[in-house]
């Protein structure tokens, strides 16, 4: 038996409904076809989906996009990560942590720099202290909606998708 409560694998078919409805049980939508989807691209190579379990229960997943849809990391061949979760019973247990160094373990044997983006709502608040404590800095290109890079006296709507990206150095 694994000594250590949180065990890190790739995702499998097995997981699409499990994790759905993880999910839809705390009120979040996350349908198993999103994940269908995130398989057919991790047996392509464009993306690795690691799933989180603690004490053999699914807890969490993220991924690791190649070729990031954000513009500059894609010009610069910069891995993102992206879509961390962690189930609201499994948080403030080391998960993401958990998470995250294995994925940037991964990026490390190919790429000396990863990214991740992270919204600016207050939704976003233990993630982006945690991205800061782990070294991540922003790339210096200011604020983003939807991949475009927003200049003074733009307006826009406050939602998921206004981020800001940040680097590590690996």
């Amino acid at each position: 038996m694994n000594k250590h409560p949180i065990s890190i694998r790739l995702l499998t078919k097995d997981d699409f409904k499990i994790i759905e409805t993880a999910f839809k049980e705390q009120g979040w939508d996350k349908p198993a076809s999103q994940f269908e989807q995130y398989a057919r691209e991790q047996d392509k190579g464009e993306r690795i989906i690691l799933v989180a379990e603690y004490l053999n229960q699914f807890a969490g997943y993220v991924t690791i996009k190649w070729q990031s849809t954000y513009p500059p990391f894609l010009e610069m061949d910069i891995p993102e990560i992206v879509d961390l979760n962690v189930l609201i019973d499994y948080q403030n247990k080391g998960i993401a942590t958990k998470l995250l160094d294995e994925a940037e373990k991964m990026v490390a044997d190919t790429h000396f720099t990863i990214g991740i983006g992270f919204g600016l709502i207050e939704d976003y608040g233990a993630a982006q202290r945690l991205y800061v404590r782990r070294g991540y800095l922003p790339d210096g290109r200011g604020i983003s909606q939807n991949g475009k890079q927003l200049k003074r006296g733009d307006q826009v709507q406050v939602d998921d998708d206004l981020a800001l990206y940040l680097t590590k150095t690996l």
